[in-house]
């Protein structure tokens, strides 16, 4: 007789390092080179570089160092010189992108024990890595984050997406990169705005698991505004630790609603879609502390001490705690739509990251919207900085 079921389990283990450095692909420098030798692909490897038009811009020789410098990589050819793509959330939004890339693995013959090697912001790299999963099942990507957001938070990390229909990472894979290379040289030639809209990604993750990173943010508030580089670098190593080791220790591939790192994020999202992503990310994960702080003090979660401490280094650091976008009116606002599609997001039970102290975050399963208006409107009356 046949049994009705066959019980099918498995374990998959995945590895990957975390580098960081300065001037990766200058002559003198052997990491890249190194870690190439030692992780041989194919027979004859290929690299498909796909560059952050941004950044390209900005680094008028990343070019010609590349090229020069996969010369001295024995095993290891470029396809062709840097492909470049649109940076920002165009990356995220545009669906050339991905079949750009997506055909250029065709076309260049790219198999699965070869490269893909993005080097760009967190919403380049997102787009890469997507295409990098789905081309072949999977690629060996490795990321080269180039903003103090994605090298901290985003760069990484195990997801990869793009946005569909208005909605954030509506579309996308969990498959951790190969590597990741984070390269100190190329936070020098970022915007100001870009400089601090990153720090709020540490803030967050400092708020709900590490309070003496916290007080270290607020000693240094000031030399990080300054653009101090050996302050950011440390504030980037940490930031990175404190992921990671979430990452390893929790629940990486999200299979149930628990999102201690998506703090502050639900209304971030929203955000940025109804910003039509005229507000950056860190920007507007900034604002969603803020809201969240803000919500745990009025619910007696968080010391309003607590609370005020909090949104004051925000301030102190150049970030915004207020758009006018989330000054909500009634239960229709979009923003309290976003409660419903962060819910979804999530796999169907909402699940909310909140404070109950600095380094101490709670979950909940409940958002009163009357409250979330009441934390806006004082957001907005009290602490009105706005973009």
């Amino acid at each position: 007789m046949i049994k009705e079921v066959i019980q099918q389990s498995f374990q998959v283990s995945y590895q990957y390092q975390v580098h960081f450095t300065r001037d990766l692909f200058a002559a003198t420098n052997p990491l890249f080179r190194q870690f190439l030798a030692a992780h041989p692909g194919a027979p004859a490897a290929r690299a498909l570089v796909v560059v952050d038009e941004g950044v390209m811009r900005h680094h008028a020789r990343l070019q010609t160092q590349i090229q020069a410098y996969f010369e001295t990589v024995p095993g290891v050819s470029l396809v062709s010189g840097p492909m470049v793509v649109s940076g920002g959330e165009e990356a995220k939004n545009n669906q050339e992108v991905v079949d750009q890339i997506i055909m250029a693995v065709d076309r260049y013959g790219i198999d699965r024990h070869s490269y893909v090697i993005a080097i760009g912001g967190g919403a380049v790299l997102d787009a890469v890595g997507y295409a990098s999963a789905i081309a072949h099942r999977g690629i060996r990507h490795i990321r080269i984050p180039t903003t103090v957001l994605s090298q901290n938070d985003s760069g990484i990390g195990v997801k990869n997406g793009v946005n569909y229909r208005g909605k954030k990472n509506f579309i996308g894979t969990f498959c951790p990169p190969f590597a990741v290379f984070n390269d100190f040289s190329f936070l020098h030639t970022l915007s100001h705005r870009a400089w601090l809209s990153g720090i709020s990604e540490a803030i967050k993750v400092a708020l709900i698991k590490d309070a003496d990173f916290f007080e270290w943010i607020v000693q240094h508030t000031a030399a990080l505004r300054e653009r101090d580089a050996e302050a950011m670098e440390y504030l980037i190593y940490r930031c990175a630790e404190l992921h990671l080791q979430h990452i390893a220790g929790a629940d990486p591939f999200e299979f149930g609603s628990s999102r201690p790192l998506d703090f502050g994020h639900w209304s971030a999202h929203k955000l940025e879609q109804l910003s039509a992503f005229s507000v950056m990310h860190g920007e507007a994960v900034a604002i969603g502390i803020a809201l969240d702080a803000s919500y745990s003090c009025l619910a007696g979660y968080l010391p309003q001490s607590d609370a005020q401490r909090i949104i004051q280094v925000l301030q102190e650091l150049g970030l915004p705690v207020f758009h006018p976008l989330i000054n909500a009116t009634g239960g229709a606002h979009p923003l309290l739509v976003g409660l419903d599609e962060f819910r979804e997001h999530l796999g169907g039970r909402l699940t909310i990251m909140l404070l109950q102290g600095i380094g101490r975050g709670m979950e909940v399963n409940d958002m009163d919207t009357e409250r979330v208006i009441t934390a806006a409107a004082m957001l907005h009356n009290d602490f009105a900085i706005q973009l």
